[in-house]
């Protein structure tokens, strides 16, 4: 699966980059609610999507949230990742590590990213953007193969 390609299809389809915009033209609604400890989730039932957000969240988390919480939506939209960590043995690690990955191509554009950080090693690029930097690592890299 090539996630960057799913972003930038998705972004030319709605034409923006916004993840509140693109949910409400897919029809998911957004939620912000008071979660406790838990940044977000994504539900699904009866055909009604739902992206659940900690409204508690700084307002940059909580878009990264939407972000890898749309990244569960588009990719994974039938997982339902709270029963199969909780009643499973299936590893739901794959599906975080995609959601972050869709999360950091959709908030930050290759474009930007070559322009604004050019001669930039990842760690600073980890720094600046505030990211653990294995999402940093991916970004730098052009190849889906990681």
């Amino acid at each position: 699966m090539d996630i960057r390609k799913t972003v930038e299809r998705l972004c030319r389809r709605h034409q923006t980059r916004d993840p509140m915009v693109i949910c409400r033209e897919l029809g998911i609604l957004v939620l912000f609610e008071p979660l406790g400890s838990v940044r977000g989730y994504y539900s699904r039932s009866h055909r009604f999507r739902v992206i659940h957000i900690n409204q508690d969240l700084e307002e940059r988390q909580q878009r990264f949230t939407c972000c890898h919480e749309l990244g569960h939506a588009i990719l994974h939209p039938q997982a339902n990742t709270p029963f199969l960590r909780a009643n499973t043995l299936f590893s739901i690690n794959r599906l975080e590590v995609e959601a972050n990955r869709f999360a950091v191509c959709l908030l930050y554009p290759e474009d930007y990213l070559r322009r604004e950080f050019e001669g930039c090693s990842v760690m600073q690029l980890a720094e600046s953007l505030k990211l653990p930097p294995e999402l940093a690592e991916y970004l730098w890299k052009k190849d889906e193969k990681q």
